[in-house]
């Protein structure tokens, strides 16, 4: 492989001009006017500071420029993935701690690590193990926990845990200390943010403002709604009446270090760092390929791996936590025409500056507007169409979407998405362990063969015809067995069994041995066993075994010759009884 493919980098900056330049300065604002009070509530969602969500926004930005290959992926803290941070680092140290930090920071180090390394080994297919509707559910419930973890924060009272059951009775258990300044705040900025993302634009139209500014604006709402926060906090002084607020943000940029070793930690935040790894993998490669596909642009998995891992070693490195690509600040990207990874590093320029010019004014900010803030945003993540969806089309599916719902509310999210992966295994078991096969019969005036309980189809009582629509392994071999000696035992006249392969696309040992089982136990019977549409890489395999040497039957290049092939014979058969 060449060194673009590791560093796209190298790839679009040779074609880079400055109408390239203007369109990444332009998204890099908006971005960052959005990325600025995403990340300070994002991070107090992961139980840090609210800094350090602007220090994950910075490094991992130009990172991703460097190594990742989608255009308009803008990588930073996204909800989940700060969710399950504060699930796995307040398991090791408490909040506020000075390890609690540091965990968070091995955390990042962690997935990144193992980000690059499945990316360099070509694993990005490990993402496939987690379907769409198992990501749905845990989505649904990971926005639900969020929001109920952010409603101590408008009421103004303290909330514990990270599974339903806990937040819900933390909010009960301190339902009677609501400090009504904090939730008048909370409500202020939940409607006016709510105004601005569904009425704003509207309002602006009305008035004729151009789409473009209009745009900004919208954009540039949540930060409007800060500084409105921020001025009651100073004019009622709602620091001193209980509202709780951000405090003293120390100034000035991050200092670059490299984690501790602690070979204790590391044990522990191993198996979480694998599911953020994963899960983070899967929300951006979703995103990432959505957008590339409305510009016909390429995203390589892999490289998106070291991408991202490279991201996460930054965010170690610049003192963040675990960072992915976000779904809303990409959209937000790509709509402001963002063309090249460059957009994300002047968006890292224009977070530094903001870490190093506007983070002593953030010690008045209300923590109730950034929680109004997290509430309004995670909102959106929650489908519950999902579950309706999943019923009418799979019960097994809605039963994987269901356990990964239910088990993330009820147990917190590590265990949640591992159920929900178990879950979806165990489906794909069940299904391939019973695989769909069909006795086939002959169109009319056709040569193609469909179900006989679906179509009007000729049949041949003599010749049993099954089509198999799996490929056959350990887990289904002897459901074939079964199904093909039961079909014979009920039709005492047939002469010859068919196996239609068009579908089979492997033959393991234990499938080849029960194929055997089932030649043997028909040849005892009298009955041929013959096979039809078996495709090259089967036929392979199965011409380095005995199978083929002591077939009954032939293997027949398509169905309907089989058929033809067959009736021939027993009439020739028929023939030579008669003339002796």
């Amino acid at each position: 492989m060449s060194l673009r493919s590791y560093f796209p980098i190298l790839d679009w900056g040779r074609r880079y001009d400055r109408q390239t330049l203007t369109s990444d300065l332009v998204a890099a604002l908006i971005v960052t006017i959005m990325l600025i009070p995403q990340s300070l509530a994002y991070a107090l969602l992961a139980g840090l500071p609210p800094e350090v969500g602007l220090y994950a926004s910075i490094l991992p930005l130009v990172a991703y420029a460097i190594f990742g290959t989608s255009t308009a992926l803008a990588v930073g803290p996204v909800a989940v993935v700060s969710l399950m941070t504060a699930s796995a680092v307040g398991r090791i140290a408490a909040e506020g701690s000075v390890g609690y930090g540091a965990a968070a920071i091995m955390l990042a180090a962690l997935s990144g690590l193992m980000l690059v390394a499945m990316g360099l080994f070509r694993l990005g297919f490990v993402a496939n193990f987690l379907s769409h509707p198992v990501i749905s559910g845990f989505i649904t419930a990971s926005g639900l926990i969020i929001a109920t973890s952010q409603v101590g924060g408008l009421l103004g009272i303290r909330t514990e845990g990270h599974a339903m059951p806990e937040l819900v009775g933390s909010i009960l258990a301190n339902i009677g200390a609501i400090n009504w300044h904090t939730v008048a705040v909370g409500v202020v900025a939940l409607g006016l943010l709510l105004w601005i993302r569904l009425d704003l634009k509207t309002w602006l139209k009305r008035f004729g403002v151009p789409k473009g500014p209009a745009t900004l604006i919208v954009r540039a709402g949540p930060v409007l709604v800060i500084a409105l926060t921020m001025a009651w906090s100073v004019v009622m002084d709602l620091g001193a009446k209980g509202v709780a607020v951000v405090g003293a943000v120390p100034q000035g940029l991050p200092m670059l270090a490299v984690p501790q070793l602690d070979f204790g930690i590391i044990e522990q935040l191993a198996l979480p760092a694998l599911i953020i790894s994963i899960v983070g993998f899967v929300e951006s490669i979703s995103v990432a390929q959505t957008l590339a596909a409305k510009r016909r642009e390429r995203i390589d998995p892999d490289q998106e791996l070291v991408g991202l891992g490279a991201a996460n070693l930054a965010a170690a490195v610049g003192g963040g936590y675990p960072v992915t690509g976000g779904f809303a600040r990409s959209v937000v990207n790509f709509d402001a025409g963002a063309a090249t990874p460059a957009a994300g590093a002047f968006t890292a320029i224009g977070i530094a500056g903001a870490t190093l010019l506007l983070t002593p004014v953030l010690a008045v900010l209300p923590k109730a507007t950034l929680s109004a803030t997290i509430i309004l945003a995670v909102l959106t993540l929650v489908d519950f169409s999902i579950l309706k969806r999943a019923w009418a089309y799979s019960r097994a599916d809605f039963a994987a979407v269901a356990i990964t719902l239910v088990g993330t509310l009820l147990l917190g999210v590590e265990v949640g998405i591992s159920l929900g992966v178990g879950a979806s295994i165990l489906v794909f078991l069940y299904r391939s362990s019973r695989p769909h096969a069909a006795v086939v019969g002959l169109v009319p005036g056709t040569e193609h063969y469909r179900n006989v309980k679906r179509h009007t189809v000729v049949t041949d009582p003599a010749i049993l015809s099954i089509r198999v629509d799996e490929s056959l392994y350990f887990a289904n071999a002897r459901f074939l067995e079964d199904l093909v000696i039961n079909q014979v035992a009920a039709n005492p006249g047939l002469s010859d069994v068919v196996l239609l392969c068009s579908a089979v696309n492997a033959i393991d040992l234990s499938a080849l041995e029960s194929l055997e089982a089932i030649a043997q136990r028909l040849d005892d019977l009298g009955v041929r066993l013959h096979l039809s549409e078996v495709k090259g890489p089967v036929m392979d395999r199965l011409e380095r075994s005995d199978f083929l040497r002591h077939l009954t039957g032939s293997v027949h290049l398509s169905h309907h010759q089989a058929m033809l092939s067959i009736a021939e014979r027993r009439r020739a058969d028929a023939a030579l009884l008669a003339a002796t």
